[in-house]
């Protein structure tokens, strides 16, 4: 056997580099505890020297943007402007409204470690010139004021206003004196104390030269601008700016004459405590921005509080490392002559400086304008302020950073000067992109905008006398509805603007118009811009096909990629679906040669920031792209609209044609050069070096003498240069030449083409875009395409019908559509909208790469252990090209997606291990109920063998190097310990899990099997998403003498007092199966944020697999494929997600809330976050996580090592002292004690088990669970393969009692009897040298940068045990319970009304009480306890529940039949959240002085997955109305984006206009909407959906009935018009349905006497169906509508 070293680094002919490469596989002993130790002490000595970094090494848990691993944070967010009457100077009342409101917005910050000290507070407002009268005079009537936060110790903080007064009188500001802020340290919290500033305000008079002018006060507001980020410098070269963490100890929160910010680590209702100017009556304003901040981090800096400068920002930038990147790349391409400084602060001269954006490049000079040590706020706060700066307004600023989504928008059909205004902005600036509200204001004006997405909640109402109050939550101000003149929404990438000095408020089109009227973009636009449109693809051949097989080989392509990849994609236009996770090894570990895309993990959002949706919300997505030199964003010109703006990055031979043909000076004028990234196969490894910088230099070359069209290409032109060359990896040479020209401030003038054979996958283009390029040209995949078109193989599919037929142009389109859904996938999963903004922005974690590797093409990137040189590139790229005969015509099968014998890619779960590990569990796949099981002893199970345990152990102690579990060893600090000492098998099982594996995905059979048997041995299994059949509730009691029970007759080896019901029941982002039953008969819930397979992605079942049962389980319809939204719903942020969590603690409060994260970089700070908002258990699952169904990329791409994700998790919940608020679960890829006990010492105290309970239960690894054809019935819904199940419960606890004993042995090796014991010893863990020796590519990987940063808990193990608060006991026996925001709820369950009602069960009750915002998840606790009793047929009587107020949160959530509120006021977002049936009624009041119809009275997302129940509500709805509905019936008179979206059942009728996008994603159910305006039209997803109008007997009748009781329950005006004049007005409604509904009555004309339903609210179903062409009877309509 020839080492594979040899072939990685001798500098030889490629042949023998290849044929080394693929030398025979080595395989590995385990790594063994250690023998006894001789002396405990010194042992303990060398274990905890264990991990510290090596020489020249540094800890790098944590290393990464801060934003991204220290802190990520999300809020509430408002502002009340009254500018249109009163005072000059404001009053103080309206401070003193928006610090109520701050206040009654609590619940969506949070608080630090201590639990006191909060997470950050804060206020904007006009400078209170009463305040400051004695810094006023005649001559200076509005200085400048500067709020500072300043060192509490004396000498420094001298120091720092020494410097700060120089600075300023230095500039022409007269320095008018300080002055000290009165405030309270004694209120602050004991970490907030610690941490707070000494605070200060100083007052600066305007140069003389100044006029007391508008446009002198802007030039003003500049050098107080220009003259602050001054002060930074020269603090920083006093040392004076920042502590030795590196925090801010000199910050100013405002330097401005017009707004001033005061804020602070503090919780709302402390903020006016602690400041006490903000008491004091003449404190007084015309408008306050108030922000409370939730930060996932325990300690949170003072300056991170918001509001910023001049934003409050609720939400998180997705994009954030590219957007930095792009501004910083703007600051070097614009150098300043040492000549111009000395003037640089005259102000004549701010304004043409501050345009040209010449200021932050000369650090010297000023402060650095963006910064990754900062937040996602503080950033883009920079950039907005600095764009307000340079003369642009406010909502103009904003409109280019953050702009909607304006292609094809109706919306702006009207507009098209808007639209223009988008695609020039759009040309120049990348998009801040992500969820965000914005609240903002200059001084001049006051606004606030969201997102594209438009996830974030934004109300507002408008009051008499011009008083604007805007608030993320409605009921923050108490309001008397009779005053309030409009009530209003911001929907997706909409904005609202106040004028300050008149008063007047402007809406969406009204603002944005106005700003679009001030620039000719349209003119300039259609001069300047060049389009390259989809273009159609050439037939000729590039290659013969030895040629095209020989370039494939040298570029990695293997036969997989062609036959799975390339046929799915060309011949269907999808990637390529698979199953089972990814189980092969890292990359860098394996022994197959890679491509450098596959050292790469992409990253993706989870619950600081939500993914979006790609395939039912593409809208709002464009991969639209440019190229050319890109102008100032700063300074708006003609020359801006110059650049040749790309339809599709991916480009084929005509489009680069066309492309080359602006070069032409009549046609443009854009130069052009092409750089090869070829060099000779001669000059051996180490050539790649020169060969990257000959490549760079070239490119600063030919950019300085004014290419602005960069192609670098790895084109051969024949065979005789493939032979005789070797190629820069695509990746590493874009990401080289995107770095070198930043560094030269070069980047914006120059756009980049990847020209390459080595890109085929959906994953490489979206690595080549997010590393700088701006486009790709896959030449080779392309030429891959025709040539498996031409194959006849290929055209014989076609004509049998197994593939559709195609052309050839077809046929590649069909590759390039597949390209794009697929990047438009992997953007979603960041929650990123644009490719633009994905562009540079490098959201990938690298695993395998060295430092010089990143050093040279990927700067920023996180790579925590090391691995691979360019040299080991090189040679790893060597070794791909094809050199036998044989290997020249057929490409190799490396088996990386499919096990293939011998040469094959190694995977740990094979048929081969299944076979093994039955020979252990006494399992025999051939013995099923559909062959002799029944005459067999014991079922056919066989007694199990510790022998063929050990066979199955070995096999996997032998296996090549897979995953970095896999470089470790055990080093124990105490002798070894006999086995008897050791805790027993049963104790430690209480430990084990199963994976959240779901009823659809896997069989009955399968999914109760694994119940049954984890309940036995007392550990935890998983519902999965699709919900449980209620009998499994209850234990079963009917188990013959056979082991059979007529209640699961399709089991076997049952017994009595077994129980089918899972531990865990999850709710996950489809709802399947949530009912109010289904959460109270759990002991656990589960919150799904992301699945190991696929994170930052929805479930997926395939239609085939929806049987009758599935679908009745699932409340949607047989045979239809279900697909799970990404979870953005009412989990789209951190505050969010503590809504849910109060939800589910809310409807069962003995269940714990356990949160389902992905292993990412920053999953530290995230568990902090989940912690903070009262989860119970965090599980930290692997990247290699299993799945029923996913796109193969993401299988492959996305998510780490669990490894590392559970140490980050374990370590920063220790160091922020949140370790004991919660219990950590490890899964993925689990299958010995061994990895159990290394989970353990990592800090996990349980753990999961997915694929291999499944094979323990009978899974051969046949890897087609996604065709319903599994051989054995696991994961099929077919009966016949049902019947084929071999497992019992019994045959799963022999696996699951084989690994416990494992555990004890190796305890007792390391000398510890208590299983508790080992949980986060990391130092009981070593490196271990011999398995790092076997790397065959590298010997870069290092593991004790990364691992030395866990904390030591040798000596501390409180974390063992719940907080002191809540007893101390083991945290398993604990469970979180809500606060003062479920009172309501407890009162509620508590009057003796509703005791009785629900002890009765019988009559009916009313009762009322009053409702405040925080009041949430009103109405749960309710249900639940309803459900307790009845399940979820609910009451027999009636109660009834009136309300008066603004409700929080998820009002009536979890209703249940017989329960019916009625709230009269206002609603926020998630009414109606899984309401089960039941009614819920809102309306305004009687004496509202707006028009109900067209005012907002409910939020966002309401009804999301009701499967019953009646909703009307008298006003309009926000985005996603009835998202995922079920089964409920709802009306209301207009509604947002999305409405209806993922529809399966129920009836919604709308009012009133809609948003666009309504219907995508529906399967079942029905919608009516009212189109008075004729728009509707353009509003709809066809996708899927039809419409047409009301046209059947039964559909009217249906419609009229649910109309008029809608007018009957609220009073409806719109409702009593309609009806008024039904003739007529029926003719305007639209009728949308689903395939699944085509036949129903209502959709078509059917024979009298079929029967329609008109609501889902009574107990008795006939009493809610019509029949057809029948009116309702007296007694329906009682029963129905009263």
């Amino acid at each position: 056997m020839r080492p594979h070293q040899a072939a990685l680094t001798a500098v030889v002919a490629a042949a023998t580099a290849a044929s080394a490469f693929r030398a025979a596989t080595t395989r590995r002993p385990i790594a063994r505890p250690p023998p006894p130790r001789a002396a405990a002490a010194a042992a303990s000595a060398t274990a905890l020297d264990a991990f510290r970094p090596r020489e020249g090494e540094d800890r790098n848990m944590f290393d990464g943007p801060r934003p991204l691993v220290l802190e990520r944070d999300a809020c509430g967010v408002g502002f009340i402007a009254s500018a249109s009457g009163g005072e000059e100077f404001g009053t103080h009342g309206v401070l003193a409204q928006g610090l109520r409101a701050l206040d009654c917005m609590e619940h969506r910050g949070a608080c630090g470690g201590d639990g006191v000290s909060g997470d950050g507070a804060g206020v904007m407002t006009q400078v209170p010139w009463r305040l400051f009268d004695e810094y006023r005079s005649e001559d200076c009537p509005r200085p400048g004021v500067g709020m500072v936060f300043l060192p509490r110790e004396g000498g420094r903080r001298g120091a720092a206003m020494d410097v700060i007064r120089r600075v300023c009188e230095a500039n022409d500001l007269v320095f008018l004196g300080w002055r000290e802020v009165p405030v309270d340290y004694g209120v602050l919290g004991p970490q907030a104390e610690r941490s707070a500033p000494s605070i200060w305000q100083l007052f600066v008079r305007a140069p003389s030269r100044l006029e007391d002018t508008e446009d002198a006060r802007d030039g003003f507001e500049r050098t107080l601008y220009l003259v602050r980020r001054r002060i930074a410098v020269e603090l920083k070269a006093a040392d004076l700016l920042r502590r030795e963490d590196g925090s801010e100890e000199v910050y100013f929160a405002s330097f401005s004459s017009q707004t001033i910010v005061y804020k602070g680590m503090v919780q709302g209702c402390v903020l006016p405590q602690f400041y006490k100017d903000l008491q004091d009556e003449e404190y007084t304003t015309k408008f306050v921005i108030y922000h409370r901040r939730f930060s996932t981090n325990t300690n949170p800096r003072w300056p991170l509080a918001q509001p910023m400068r001049v934003v409050g920002h609720n939400g998180e930038i997705n994009t954030l490392i590219g957007n930095v990147n792009w501004i910083k790349a703007r600051e070097k391409s614009k150098a300043m002559p040492d000549a111009e400084l000395d003037n640089l602060f005259d102000v004549k001269n701010t304004a043409n400086i501050i345009q040209l954006c010449n200021t932050q490049d000369v650090p010297n000079v000023l402060e650095p304008l963006v910064d990754l040590d900062r937040s996602d706020s503080a950033n883009l706060d920079a950039v907005f302020e600095l764009m307000t700066r340079s003369r642009h307004r406010a909502p103009c600023a904003l409109m280019a950073l953050v702009p909607t989504a304006y292609e094809n928008e109706p919306s702006l059909a009207d507009n098209p000067e808007i639209v223009d205004f988008y695609k020039f902005h759009g040309g120049l600036l990348e998009a801040w992109d992500g969820p965000a509200l914005l609240v903002y204001s200059d001084g001049k004006s006051i606004g606030a905008s969201l997102d594209r997405n438009g996830l974030r909640p934004a109300r507002y109402s408008i009051t008499k006398d011009g008083t604007v109050y805007m608030m993320s939550e409605t009921g923050v101000v108490e309001l008397d509805e009779a005053d309030i003149v409009s009530k209003g929404r911001l929907g997706p990438g909409t904005m609202i603007n106040v004028d300050l000095k008149t008063g007047e408020f402007k809406d969406n089109i009204a603002i944005k118009s106005e700003i679009a009227r001030r620039k000719p973009y349209g003119e300039w636009n259609a001069k300047g811009r060049k389009e390259v449109a989809k273009m159609e693809f050439e037939d000729g051949r590039l290659y013969d096909d030895a040629t095209a097989t020989f370039a494939q080989g040298t570029f990695g392509w293997g036969l997989e990629d062609i036959g799975m990849q390339i046929q799915d994609m060309a011949g269907s236009g999808k990637e390529t679906t698979y199953s089972m996770g990814d189980d092969a090894p890292l990359s860098v570990l394996s022994e197959r040669p890679h491509t450098p895309y596959n050292y790469f993990k992409q990253r993706f959002a989870q619950v600081t920031n939500p993914p979006i949706d790609p395939l039912r919300e593409g809208v709002v997505m464009s991969f639209a792209m440019t190229l050319g030199k890109k102008e100032s964003i700063y300074k708006v010109t003609e020359k801006g609209a110059r650049l040749i703006h790309l339809e599709s990055p991916i480009l084929n031979t005509n489009e680069m044609k066309r492309i080359a043909s602006f070069a032409n000076e009549e046609n443009g004028g854009f130069k052009q050069a092409t750089i090869s990234t070829r060099y000779a196969l001669s000059d051996g490894p180490e050539g790649i070096r020169q060969a990257i910088n000959a490549v760079c230099d070239k490119a600063v070359e030919d950019v300085r003498n004014g290419i602005e069209v960069i192609i670098l290409s790895d084109m051969a032109v024949d065979q005789s240069v493939l032979d005789d060359t070797t190629y820069i990896p695509p990746l590493v040479a874009v990401g080289a030449v995107h770095h070198r020209l930043i560094a030269e401030g070069l980047r914006m003038d120059a756009g980049i083409v990847i020209e390459t054979g080595s890109a085929w996958s959906t994953h490489h283009f979206a690595m080549l875009v997010g590393y700088g390029a701006n486009a790709v040209h896959p030449y080779l995949a392309l030429e891959t395409v025709k040539q498996w078109h031409g194959l006849d193989r290929t055209q014989s599919m076609m004509k049998s019908g197994k593939l559709k037929s195609t052309t050839l142009d077809e046929a590649q389109q069909n590759y390039r559509h597949a390209v794009e859904n697929g990047l438009l996938k992997i953007l979603s999963k960041m929650g990123i909208s644009l490719l633009s903004s994905y562009q540079g922005a490098q959201i990938f974690e690298a695993i395998g790469l060295g430092e010089e590797v990143i050093d040279t093409s990927f700067k920023g990137t996180t790579s925590r252990i090391g691995g691979m040189s360019l040299a080991d590139i090189a040679s790893e790229t060597v070794t791909m090209r094809p050199e036998t005969a044989s290997e020249k015509t057929k490409l190799v099968n490396y088996g990386y997606y499919k096990p293939v014998p011998k040469m094959g890619e190694y995977h740990a779960n094979s048929s081969d291990l299944a076979k093994l590990l039955h020979d252990a569990i006494g399992l025999d796949k051939a013995v099923s109920a559909a062959t002799n099981r029944d005459e067999l002893e014991n079922d056919g199970v066989k007694p199990k063998s510790v022998a063929n345990y050990e066979i199955f152990k070995k096999s996997l102690e032998g296996a090549p190097l897979a995953n970095i579990r896999d470089l470790l060893d055990f080093e124990s600090d105490r002798e070894s310990i006999s086995i008897d000492e050791v805790e027993p098998a049963v104790e430690i099982m209480k430990r084990f899990c199963t994976g959240a594996m779901s009823l659809g995905a896997l069989s009955r059979e399968a999914h109760e099997t694994l119940a049954i048997a984890v309940n036995r041995i007392g550990g935890k299994s998983n519902s999965g998403e699709g919900g449980e059949d209620v009998i499994r509730g209850k234990d079963i009691t009917d188990v013959d003498d056979k082991g059979r029970s007529p209640t699961f007759p399709h089991l076997a080896g049952l017994k009595n007092g077994d129980s089918a019901n899972s531990f865990v029941h999850q709710v996950a982002s489809g709802r399947f199966g949530v009912t109010p039953e289904f959460l109270v008969t759990a002991k656990q819930l589960e919150i799904k944020m992301a699945q190991g397979a696929k994170p930052g992605e929805g479930g997926q079942l395939p239609g085939q697999k929806v049987s009758d049962y599935i679908a009745t389980l699932r409340s949607s319809k047989p045979g239809v494929t279900l697909i799970s939204p990404p979870p953005h719903h009412d989990i789209y942020s951190i505050e969010d997600l503590a809504q849910l969590i109060h939800d589910l603690h809310a409807v069962n409060e003995k269940a714990g809330v356990s949160v389902k994260l992905v292993s990412s970089i920053g999953i530290g700070t995230v568990a902090c976050g989940v912690a903070k908002a009262q989860a119970d258990v965090i599980q930290i699952s692997g990247g290699d996580g299993g799945t029923g169904a996913s796109p193969l990329s993401s299988i492959k791409h996305a998510g780490m090592p669990w490894e590392l994700g559970l140490s980050e998790a374990h370590s920063a919940l220790l160091s922020n002292g949140l370790r004991d608020r919660v219990t950590l679960r490890a899964d993925g890829g689990m299958r010995t004690g061994r990895d159990i006990v290394i989970a353990a010492m990592m800090g996990a105290e349980e753990f999961g088990f997915g694929t291999i309970a499944m094979i323990a239960e009978g899974c051969v690894m046949a890897r087609v669970c996604h065709l319903n054809t599994c051989p054995v019935g696991v994961t099929s819904q077919k009966e016949e393969l049902r019947k084929k199940f071999p497992g019992t419960p019994e045959h799963v606890v022999n696996f699951f009692m084989f690994v416990a004993d494992e555990i004890r042995e190796l305890m007792a090796h390391l000398g510890y009897s208590k299983f508790e014991d080992m949980i986060g010893r990391s130092d009981l863990l070593k490196e271990d040298d011999a398995q790092l020796a076997k790397i065959a590519k590298t010997k870069g990987v290092t593991l004790s940068g990364f691992f030395s940063s866990i904390p030591d808990s040798k000596d501390s193990r409180a974390f063992l045990r719940a907080t002191p608060a809540e007893g101390g006991g083991l945290k398993g026996d604990v469970v979180h319970v809500n606060g003062f925001s479920s009172d309501l709820d407890r009162e509620m369950c508590n009057h003796p009304d509703i005791k009785a009602a629900i002890e009765k069960n019988e009559g009916d009750y009313a009762v009322s009480f009053n409702i405040k915002n925080t009041d949430r998840s009103t109405c749960a606790m309710l249900a639940g306890n309803i459900a307790r009793k009845y399940g979820n047929k609910g009451l027999n009587g009636n109660l009834n529940i009136n309300m008066y107020g603004s409700a929080g949160q998820s009002f009536g959530a979890f209703m249940l039949p017989g329960l019916k509120v009625r709230l009269t006021g206002e609603a926020n977002d998630y009414v109606g959240k899984g309401m089960h049936g039941g009614e819920i009624v809102v309306l305004p009041e009687a004496d509202a002085g707006f028009v109900a119809s067209d005012s907002s009275i409910v939020g966002n997302a309401c009804l999301y997955g009701a499967t019953g129940g009646d909703f009307h509500a008298n006003g309009r709805a926000g985005e996603r109305f009835c998202v995922r509905n079920s089964g409920a019936y709802a009306v209301c008179e207009g509604a947002g984006d999305h409405c209806c979206e993922y529809m399966t059942g129920g009836v919604v009728v709308v009012l009133g206009t809609v948003g666009r996008n309504v219907g995508a994603g529906m399967t079942g159910g029905i919608g009516y909407f009212y189109d008075d305006d004729g728009r509707f039209e353009e509003r709809v997803n066809r996708e899927i959906v039809k419409y047409q109008r009301v046209t059947s007997t039964a559909g009217e009748a249906q419609l009229k009935n649910i109309v008029e009781r809608h007018f009957e329950k609220t009073g409806s005006e719109k409702a009593e018009a309609i009806l008024d004049n039904w003739e007529e007005e029926v003719g305007k409604f639209w009728q949308v349905f689903p395939p699944s509904e085509s036949t129903s009555a209502a959709v078509t004309e059917k024979i009298l006497g079929d029967v329609v339903k008109v609501s889902a609210i009574a107990p008795s179903e006939e009493l809610c169906y019509l029949p057809v062409g029948a009116d309702l009877s007296p007694d329906q309509t009682t029963r129905c509508a009263d």
